[in-house]
């Protein structure tokens, strides 16, 4: 494919990354020439100083023959402008990233593609609804559905004491009579690991497991968290990502929310009907003693500022809180996110570049995820007719090393793959990947 990515900022840093190594032809425009000597440095792409509202940049960037074109800048009002003129140049298809909520409706999303954007990404709303999914499963570190949750993946963290510490993968497969769930990777210090049965779970490392939706209690069960319920939250934040993913919770938990912007505060007080609204400063241990941060299962920092949003998230850590997680804009912290003690770090830009992928990605892929703070990917592919991996059961098929088939769907079915599985065309697999094992895995579902 032709891809133009507009932006050389995380997102479209991200998505040029995560795409340099796959056979397309990537144009990244920006007006800033430091972004660009950023990715041209570790990337075979086209770079093009300039902005990418101008139809010189447009017309030399040949979008007229372009596949798709991505237009990820922090600017609004650019991206919007950059997708429609693109698509009028000829752009087969044009995403764009905004900041406006009320513009993703369904009816506004339709008026958008008929002045030629096809796709919209609001990153906020997408980084609510993630933090939402891992306030409802409190134990997990990470989670992704697949097929509205017929199958998920499951990130957790095991402690010294848990029962599955210590022991194969195989002997803790053989505890059960039916397999509800598979570990598909472990990542021990700074390695990523597929495992085989004969790996052996140690303290610190984090798992994940891909399980159907009848085994995540089991799962959870099985390495000891399943007390971990959250009934008494506080966020700090009261900025989109706060404000939406309180109000999708405040109905079924005791929501605290802090922010310090007076106006912002009444604002939100007017709008969020459960939700008690504190106007202060979270960074003040007092406030936050006065609130009642002792009592909170989970403190969820959402503040526009990373470094306040880890520090008081590891205040409350110290002061027993349960469940952490922060907001950071930073892509560095996220390997740090064990190191340092926090349960969960969610950066809203590597969540929209994830989410852009699933449109670049060959037509048998619909869907991609990758794990935050590891170098692993998750995809969806659909098995075609008479592709190689249907014409043997999964452990005759010598499917790459650094890769492993989770689970698949058939029909409203789901099922976790163990050597005997045999894949059907039209099947929905969901597998596990290192990222320079991705081309060989696609071989096996074309």
């Amino acid at each position: 494919m032709n891809i133009i990515i507009a932006g050389a900022g995380e997102v479209g840093y991200h998505l040029a990354k995560q795409l340099s190594n796959e056979n397309h032809d990537i144009t990244v425009i920006d007006v800033n020439g430091n972004s660009l000597e950023r990715v041209d440095s570790v990337m075979d792409v086209l770079t093009i100083t300039g902005s990418s509202t101008s139809l010189e940049i447009l017309k030399k960037a040949n979008c007229e023959k372009t596949d798709l074109l991505v237009a990820v800048t922090s600017s609004e009002a650019v991206n919007v402008n950059t997708a429609i003129i693109a698509k009028k140049l000829g752009a087969k298809k044009t995403i764009a990233r905004v900041e406006n909520g009320e513009y993703i409706s369904k009816e506004n999303a339709e008026l958008f593609r008929l002045v030629g954007i096809d796709h919209l990404i609001y990153p906020e709303e997408l980084a609510a609804q993630e933090l939402v999914k891992l306030i409802q499963r409190a134990a997990a570190t990470d989670i992704i559905e697949f097929e509205d949750g017929k199958l998920s993946l499951i990130g957790l963290k095991l402690e010294n004491n848990l029962p599955v510490v210590r022991k194969t993968i195989q002997e803790i497969a053989q505890s059960f009579d039916q397999i509800t769930f598979r570990v598909v990777a472990i990542h021990r210090g700074i390695r990523t690991i597929v495992p085989s049965g004969s790996d052996i779970l140690l303290p610190n490392d984090q798992i994940f497991v891909i399980t159907t939706h009848q085994g995540i209690e089991q799962i959870i069960k099985l390495v000891g968290k399943d007390q971990a319920k959250l009934h008494n939250i506080m966020f700090l934040g009261g900025g989109k990502i706060g404000r939406i993913a309180a109000k999708i919770l405040e109905s079924t938990i005791n929501i605290k929310l802090i922010d310090s912007d007076k106006n912002k505060a009444l604002e939100l007080a007017d709008y969020l009907e459960k939700t008690l609204v504190i106007q202060g400063d979270g960074r003040d241990i007092d406030l936050l003693a006065q609130e009642g941060i002792i009592d909170m299962d989970g403190f969820i920092a959402v503040t526009q500022d990373a470094e306040t949003n880890i520090i008081t998230s590891l205040m409350a850590k110290h002061l027993g809180v349960t469940k952490t997680i922060a907001l950071v804009d930073n892509v560095d912290y996220i390997p740090l996110t064990q190191t340092i003690g926090l349960d969960s770090l969610i950066n809203k830009k590597l969540i929209a570049a994830n989410n852009i992928l699933k449109f670049i990605r060959k037509a048998n892929i619909i869907s991609i995820a990758t794990l935050q703070g590891i170098d692993a990917e998750v995809l969806e592919y659909v098995a075609q007719p008479n592709s190689t991996i249907t014409k043997k059961k999964v452990k005759d098929l010598k499917f790459p090393q650094n890769a492993i088939i989770g689970g698949y769907i058939r029909g409203e079915e789901s099922f976790i793959s163990v050597g005997e599985s045999q894949i059907e065309a039209n099947d929905r697999v969901v597998v596990f990947s290192l990222p320079g094992t991705i081309h060989k895995v696609e071989k096996f579902f074309q």
